[in-house]
């Protein structure tokens, strides 16, 4: 094992010999992981907000047959007959007004809420630079999520202006909840009439239910549905998550997409490793003679070879993996449509996975070599010079 380890200083010395060619092999290696790495957190991302776990209590009732936030109209005294039906224990009627309706990286959303109603719509977390009382203190008054915030460069006590509304921003939302990161957060009658869609009272866009159980979620979807059927606005019902996965459809084919992309990074970085590899076997050929004559058994060069290739693939990773996470995590990426988000995660699940690949990759790129290697004698070695 210590012979092992103590030839780690001459594989390093022999990977800096030629820095040419091992900066471009680590650079081509670092950009395939960048990109493997981005599409892995789009994915985590796109995960985390449509899949219905088994604790999720919340239903969204839209308008039936309706996508964007501009067309679904509902009455707000639905949310009168949605809260007598059984096992429901809040209903909160929202306004959405958003600056763009099509898929974009940068989309501002304003869900107008009742007064009385904030704490109840808002996901957990807490309320920084500000409070729920500054918000109920002013009409025009907004909180804004985190994610929103840092993407805009928004604090508290500025105002702020998307969409064709004004807000004062009353304080900045602190929560792991994705749709609640990047929503500004306003008065629901305040909301109605910036945006002139039927005034205080009238229409709103949709109601978010709380359940009971979260085992009768479908249940009580149906039953919802059921009610205004043949009303002049029928509703559509689903699970939060789910209905964030219909909205987002286009979304997710287009990740599905870039996944395929991605695992075609790692065949790149595969290939850069190995030919780096063999190009550096060719030109040390003599060098493994000399070697040998030193007493460097085969097993022991095969096993620098294999060193060799984890050692690139391990710079490579750690540089692609580590600037990808941080350009994910400063730029508070979310790929909204339809007033609903998808925030690109910055957790350290998918840099982890990249750097683990790289250095796989980098080991396996160097098997085939390193065992022709061990095999050659030191005749042979010579002869080929």
């Amino acid at each position: 094992m210590s012979r092992i380890l103590r030839v780690i200083p001459t594989v390093l010395r022999q990977i800096l010999r030629s820095p040419i060619r091992s900066g471009l092999t680590v650079a081509g290696i670092a950009v395939a992981m960048f990109l493997f790495v981005t599409v892995e957190a789009m994915r985590e991302g796109v995960r985390t907000a449509t899949q219905v776990q088994a604790g999720d209590t919340t239903l969204v009732v839209y308008r039936e047959n309706r996508f964007c936030p501009f067309s679904s109209r509902l009455p707000q005294f639905y949310g009168d007959r949605i809260e007598r039906i059984d096992g429901v224990s809040a209903v909160v009627p929202m306004q959405i007004h958003v600056s763009n309706c099509r898929a974009s990286l940068d989309v501002v959303t304003f869900r107008g809420v009742p007064r009385d109603d904030l704490a109840r719509a808002i996901t957990g977390g807490h309320v920084k630079n500000g409070s729920i009382v500054d918000w109920k203190g002013r009409g025009d008054a907004a909180i804004i999520g985190e994610a929103l915030a840092a993407r805009r460069g928004i604090k508290a006590g500025d105002r702020f202006r998307a969409a064709g509304i004004t807000v004062f921003v009353a304080g900045i939302l602190e929560t792991d909840h994705p749709q609640d990161r990047n929503i500004a957060w306003v008065h629901l009658p305040f909301l109605q009439e910036a945006s002139r869609r039927g005034g205080s009272g009238g229409l709103v866009t949709q109601f978010n239910v709380s359940v009971n159980d979260p085992t009768k979620l479908e249940p009580i979807a149906a039953t919802i549905d059921e009610l205004f059927a043949h009303d002049e606005y029928p509703t559509s019902t689903r699970p939060e998550r789910a209905f964030v996965g219909r909205a987002a459809r286009d979304i997710v084919e287009l990740v599905d997409f870039a996944g395929m992309l991605a695992w075609g990074a790692l065949v790149a970085v595969f290939a850069l490793i190995a030919n780096a590899i063999i190009l550096a076997m060719q030109d040390r050929i003599r060098d493994h003679a000399v070697l040998q004559t030193l007493g460097f058994t085969g097993p022991l060069i095969g096993w620098m070879v294999i060193l060799e290739g984890a050692v690139l693939g391990l710079l490579g990773g750690v540089l692609g993996a580590g600037a990808a996470f941080l350009v994910v995590r400063m730029g508070n990426f979310s790929l909204t449509m339809e007033g609903l988000n998808v925030e690109i995660t910055a957790s350290w699940v998918a840099p982890t996975i990249g750097i683990i690949a790289a250095l796989g990759l980098g080991l396996l790129a160097g098997l085939v070599p390193a065992i022709r290697m061990a095999r050659r004698d030191i005749a042979s070695c010579f002869r080929s010079v």
